[in-house]
């Protein structure tokens, strides 16, 4: 039997006229990650990608276990194509869809006509072929509301298609569609899942992890490298930007008063991320902030930390709790990692009594007070390394 994928838009059905560059962004996307299960041929029409096999070793369970994770696809359907031919629809329904509906107690027949040259309406289309389906298999009750099995008929130009209804997918908007952020990236739960929201809504990425070694292992740094892979499974190539922040550590322990530790220390990445954000052409900063989490994610300590910040700075968690975060985290498969007990930069001289309400001036006075600091912020910004990940099938 001819089977082929057809993948829907979501919200990407609903652009103007600037609709092409985001179905071409989609259909690149597409091109790319499908390769990896054969040789497929994919093309548009009314709002859907159609994803078809060009020959016999075309892994189709692979090639939808793919697109499920592609940004732009709201829903797959896996479907039998067949000629525009009531007696044809009828016959490769019920030899298509024979192992579910033996083993199926209900059913229901849902039709979508595109083409109106088709002699049955959609209604009708339905209440013939679900009396059709009744014939062959006697036992099967129509339940209108939580049927075991929806048969699905979509008559469109050029040929029709029976499948068993939508495959949820990951929803959103093309990769690359909505410029070009730097996630500042930790080894905690947070941050994987920011980053996955906002390359959900288009956003092409690279990762910006501040490592203090030897207070933090090659360990940890394993740890965050495969929650970059997991992030780039989902948005495609991932630079991750390694810097080293030990120099500024020590210099902000050595000279800063203890209570304003994690303000400081935030403060001197995020003006290092707007350096790299400079020179890898980036617009905005990510952060996995939720407010009122911890110290640093006060509505006080945020203003100090956008203070320094010359490009705006994306919290899509901040009205989250962790519970959320963690639903999140799992969905993503991110969360397991994550809770490795490997030490980041961000638990490292952690004050035993943070400023929950700092002061921008208070803030200012004790960066004054450490030596050399932007000096130490430049010579990090010049050192990072780079870490590319790609989509793994």
């Amino acid at each position: 039997m001819n089977e082929v994928l057809l993948a829907k838009y979501g919200e990407l059905a609903l652009k103007g006229l600037n609709r092409g560059s985001f179905e071409s962004a989609l259909l690149k996307t597409i091109r790319r990650r499908v390769s990896a299960a054969g040789q497929f041929k994919i093309h548009k029409a009314q709002s859907t990608v159609f994803i078809e096999p060009l020959e016999e070793r075309c892994d189709i369970d692979k090639a939808c276990g793919l697109l499920k994770n592609i940004f732009g696809i709201a829903a797959i359907n896996r479907a039998l194509v067949t000629d525009k031919d009531v007696d044809t629809i009828f016959g490769d329904a019920a030899k298509y869809l024979a192992d579910k509906l033996s083993a199926a107690g209900t059913f229901k027949v849902s039709a979508k006509r595109a083409d109106k040259s088709f002699p049955l309406n959609s209604m009708e289309l339905a209440r013939e072929l679900g009396g059709y389906l009744i014939e062959q298999f006697p036992d099967l009750k129509v339940s209108m509301n939580t049927p075991d099995v929806n048969v699905v008929v979509e008559v469109r130009d050029f040929a029709a298609y029976i499948h068993t209804g939508n495959i949820e997918a990951a929803g959103g908007m093309p990769a690359g569609t909505s410029g070009r952020a730097a996630v500042m990236l930790s080894g905690g739960i947070d941050s994987p899942v920011a980053a996955y929201m906002m390359a959900k809504r288009g956003m092409d990425l690279c990762g910006v992890h501040f490592m203090s070694p030897p207070y933090t292992s090659e360990r940890a740094l394993d740890k965050v490298v495969r929650l970059a892979q997991k992030i780039s499974n989902y948005c495609g190539a991932f630079a991750l930007l390694c810097v080293p922040f030990t120099d500024i550590q020590l210099a902000i322990r050595d000279m800063a008063p203890e209570e304003f530790f994690t303000v400081l220390m935030r403060r001197s990445m995020v003006r290092i991320t707007n350096i790299i954000c400079a020179v890898e052409h980036c617009g905005a900063i990510v952060t996995g902030e939720s407010l009122a989490q911890v110290a640093s994610q006060t509505l006080d300590a945020i203003r100090c930390t956008d203070d320094v910040s010359e490009f705006p700075i994306l919290r899509p968690l901040i009205g989250m709790d962790k519970i959320e975060i963690i639903a999140a985290a799992r969905k993503i498969d991110t969360f397991d990692i994550s809770i490795e007990p490997h030490q980041d930069c961000c638990t490292v001289f952690t004050p035993r009594h943070p400023k929950t309400k700092p002061k921008i001036t208070d803030i200012e006075t004790a960066e004054e007070g450490i030596n050399g600091l932007a000096q130490l912020e430049q010579n990090a910004a010049k050192a990072f390394t780079v870490k590319m990940l790609h989509f793994s099938d």
